[in-house]
């Protein structure tokens, strides 16, 4: 199961450590989900979630300042359970001492921001399904080729990296080559990124390891990138039937995410570059709701009419 270490939340969020005597170097986020405990102020604990990470917004907090200091004991043993990752107070509100010595008697932690409860909920949330989305590696090339997000697939030695090295000339970026971790940030979207060890670096075979940031510059390289289409390469055999309208979309699926995917077969002479420049562009430009197969199919049946009227 993916999991995060609390320190890391508290450096991308920027957040205050109000407990310096609790120990969170053990501390991890198991779950996207958070949880702000209005509800359970009241005593309400039916289906409390105590392993989320606890919000506490204004409402909340003013809700605690008019507890009784023996309703503030009953409640703050119940919901500062040990298993709760931390509690975290927008608006630079800083709890009573009441919770906060009951907080370090039950080793949870007690963070500060100073972002309104909205703003830093939906910012968290977001990181936080892009860090614990499922994930699985495959065998590719990851290239941002006009704002789409084109994987490259195929067999070793086919010429994905050669493919992506010229994209990268043509002012394309680079993601991620060979590997490509995929994660399920939703229902609808993949994205795309590159192991910690070979990022920015490309094989190519008879000349060995490129660094591409280092040769072409930064603006050459992305640190992550939605997948939008999946290219396949394969030799070419005269055997195999290959699609030459496009009239009905393939698709190849990945954590349970359809991937508009096309299979294009490699010839000596074929510009793998060129081929999926125009196979991104063409993708950008269905999503617009333009269909150039569609368009080619009216002008024929068109044309048939005409014929027949005459």
């Amino acid at each position: 199961m993916a999991s995060i270490s609390l320190q890391r939340l508290i450096d991308k969020m920027k957040l205050t450590n109000l407990t310096e005597e609790v120990d969170i170097k053990n501390i991890r986020i198991n779950q996207p989900d958070i949880n702000r405990p209005a509800i359970q102020m009241t005593g309400y604990f039916e289906h409390y979630d105590a392993t989320r990470l606890q919000i506490v917004g204004f409402v909340e907090y003013t809700y605690m300042e008019s507890m009784s200091e023996e309703q503030k004991n009953e409640i703050y043993a119940k919901i500062l359970d040990p298993s709760t990752p931390a509690f975290v107070f927008c608006r630079d509100l800083v709890p009573d001492e009441t919770f906060k010595k009951i907080a370090i008697q039950n080793g949870v932690p007690l963070l500060s921001t100073s972002k309104t409860t909205s703003v830093f909920m939906a910012e968290c949330i977001r990181w936080l399904n892009a860090k614990l989305a499922p994930c699985i590696t495959v065998h590719g090339v990851l290239v941002d080729v006009y704002g789409e997000g084109v994987l490259i697939t195929g067999e070793s030695g086919i010429g994905k990296s050669e493919a992506a090295l010229e994209l990268i000339k043509r002012g394309h970026r680079l993601v991620t080559d060979d590997v490509v971790e995929i994660r399920k940030v939703s229902e609808e979207t993949l994205i795309g990124t590159a192991p910690a060890i070979t990022k920015h670096f490309i094989e190519i075979r008879g000349i060995g390891i490129v660094d591409i940031k280092t040769l072409f510059g930064v603006s050459c390289v992305k640190e992550d990138q939605e997948i939008d289409l999946v290219i396949k390469l394969s030799e070419w055999s005269k055997d195999v039937e290959y699609d030459r309208l496009g009239m009905e979309e393939e698709y190849t699926e990945y954590l349970g995410n359809k991937v508009v995917c096309h299979s294009i077969p490699i010839r000596p002479g074929r510009n793998l570059a060129v081929i999926v420049e125009s196979a991104a562009v063409n993708h950008r430009q269905k999503k617009m709701g333009y269909n150039a197969a569609q368009e080619l199919y009216k002008r024929v049946q068109a044309s048939l009419e005409k014929r027949e009227d005459e």
